[in-house]
């Protein structure tokens, strides 16, 4: 198979003008999404531009310039912002035939987990919102994410499935704190007898275990926790705000310990960044009290390839072309396959070897042995709609938006589906 050069354009990863890393930021900086009609691309224009800390240093002189100079300042570091929104409706629903849920809610469009690598960044773009680093600074919160929810379970015909919570984005990121949207559609969910379950990479799902643990005695819920490396550094750079991967086991061993049936999720297996750590995790996830496990490859759908590719060559130049060969090896030759049935484990030698892998560890460890079934026969739909409220943000105690369906607050003891 012929490969690939590929070239990192200016300002999006080369080395001559590559945007430099950000703390606290998975993406380097805003691609231009799909819809957009322009393309903005830096280009040298011939004039002398330096540092405005460069001329304060002395290392630039009016000599130097006699013609004059025009200083740069420097560029603030971009801040989380949280606009709430009035959501028509939360249910969404798909018939993908990889995805072992139909139904998912999703209380927060974009995420301050910031993953270089998430598969839902392209959402953003449908906001007029760029994928990169708007998608986990420009946050949308469905302020009536509850009151909606309720609605549509109260419907007449509602057929009962088990709801994804988190399919797209994560429940647990950090402004959950303050909404406490999920805290509410669990509260919600514990009152109807609804079953569910939810992926997150974050351990304050910890605070709802006052919610979590009556719903996993009646057989109603699963967490499965996504961890992608055991390397705190690395985790750092590539997840930036999700929570550390040791916390995210002690999250497991918590989870297990209250009675909640919890699997891990190795995703997404990177080659050359993250894939030496399969067994690894499975090791430890298991030794926390993890029951199932399973796993992905890296996916790059849509602009997630140019975050992907700029945070790259932002943190690991070296390798960069080595990575993005062996993700097309995975992928039939190309950065992403889009096709059910290949698209989440890949294609080919290296999938297969994964698979082995993966296999094998989850046998020696005796995870999968047996997965946790949700009953649906329990469910109560509910007996009065509140009317919707207006969007708010959290007071200033946050305590999360104030409206009018008001939810249990943490006990003093409790510690997209297809379109990609």
């Amino acid at each position: 198979m012929a490969r690939t050069n590929h070239v990192f354009s200016a300002g999006s990863g080369s080395p001559a003008a590559a945007p430099a890393a950000l703390r606290g930021r998975g993406a380097v900086t805003n691609v231009r999404n799909r819809f957009e009609q322009t393309q903005r691309e830096p280009v040298d224009d011939g004039w002398c531009n330096v540092s405005a800390e460069a001329v304060s240093r002395g290392d630039i002189a009016d000599s130097d310039f006699p013609g004059g100079y025009i200083p740069i300042a420097a560029q603030p570091a971009p801040k989380t912002t949280v606009t709430p929104e009035l959501a028509r409706k939360l249910l969404s629903r798909n018939d993908s035939p990889d995805i072992p849920f139909d139904v998912a809610v999703n209380p927060y469009r974009g995420c301050e987990h910031g993953c270089a690598y998430c598969y839902a960044r392209p959402t953003h773009g449908y906001l007029g919102y760029s994928p990169g680093l708007d998608f986990e600074t420009r946050l949308i919160a469905k302020a009536n994410a509850v009151d909606v929810l309720r609605a549509e379970l109260a419907r007449p015909g509602y057929r009962v499935s088990p709801i994804n919570i988190g399919s797209a984005t994560d429940v647990y990121q950090p402004i959950e704190r303050q909404w406490q949207l999920t805290r509410g559609v669990l509260d919600l969910l514990l009152q109807t007898r609804h079953p569910a379950t939810i992926v997150t990479k974050n351990a304050l799902i910890e605070r709802d275990l006052d919610l979590l643990q009556p719903l996993a005695e009646q057989r109603l819920i699963t967490v499965y926790i996504s961890i992608t490396t055991l390397d705190t550094d690395m985790a750092r750079t590539l997840e930036p705000r999700a929570s550390a991967p040791w916390r995210r086991i002690q999250a497991v061993r918590a989870l297990t310990n209250a009675g909640v049936p919890v699997g891990v999720l190795v995703a997404p297996i990177i080659p050359f960044i993250t894939d030496e750590s399969l067994e690894s995790i499975l090791h430890e996830a298991r030794q926390a009290g993890a029951c199932y496990a399973s796993y992905t490859v890296l996916r790059l759908p849509w602009e997630v390839k140019a975050v992907f590719q700029d945070w790259l060559q932002a943190h690991f130049p070296d390798r960069a072309q080595r990575v993005l060969h062996r993700i097309e090896d995975l992928r039939n030759g190309r950065l992403n396959d889009a096709q059910f049935g290949t698209r989440m484990r890949g294609t080919g030698l290296w999938a297969n070897l994964l698979r082995q892998r993966f296999n094998l560890a989850v046998r020696k460890l005796g995870l999968n042995t047996t997965r946790p079934r949700l009953v649906t026969h329990l469910f109560q739909a509910p007996r009065t709609v509140s009317p919707a409220p207006t969007a708010t943000a959290p007071s200033a105690s946050g305590q999360g938006p104030s409206r009018p369906s008001a939810f249990s607050s943490p006990s003093s003891s409790s510690s997209q589906l297809a379109l990609f």
